[in-house]
């Protein structure tokens, strides 16, 4: 059962849209930063803070490869014979890819909160958007479960 292009742009409408919220989501963090600086900041002292940045540092390229390694995995899951429909299983994919990347711009919020300044949540934001970006629905992967069903 071969798809049309059309189609498979229609099957990968919704798995584009929760990457369309997770990108509002960072944005939303950002805004919020903005907007409540003087409210939701704590500003614990500095040399406490380095600390914490450096393990979300760390924690953040290790989550670059957690979440390849998790995806992989997944893919892999989803090439094998199942009751559900490939866009449901590509689409639980990419919502746990969403959420992993995620993560990682709640670490420039945290930060932000214990009282760094907005280049740490711009800093941990571009980089949980290039996880979001590197990890965006891919035709091709969907179109592997579809083969894989066949």
């Amino acid at each position: 059962m071969e798809l049309s292009e059309q189609q498979e742009q229609a099957d990968l409408l919704l798995a584009g849209v929760v990457r369309g919220f997770s990108l509002l989501v960072l944005g939303i963090l950002i805004s919020l930063c903005h907007v409540y600086a003087d409210v939701i900041q704590l500003n614990w002292a500095e040399q406490d803070r380095v600390w914490i940045r450096t393990v979300f540092y760390i924690v953040a390229m290790l989550t670059f490869l957690v979440m390849k390694f998790v995806r992989h995995v997944s893919l892999q899951l989803n090439l094998k014979p199942s009751e559900k429909s490939a866009k449901s299983r590509y689409l639980k994919t990419v919502i746990v890819s969403m959420l992993i990347a995620e993560s990682i711009g709640l670490y420039g919020f945290i930060m932000f909160r214990l009282g760094d300044g907005l280049n740490t949540v711009y800093i941990f934001s571009i980089l949980a958007a290039l996880a979001m970006f590197l990890h965006r629905p891919k035709v091709e992967e969907y179109r592997m479960i579809l083969q894989s069903i066949e």
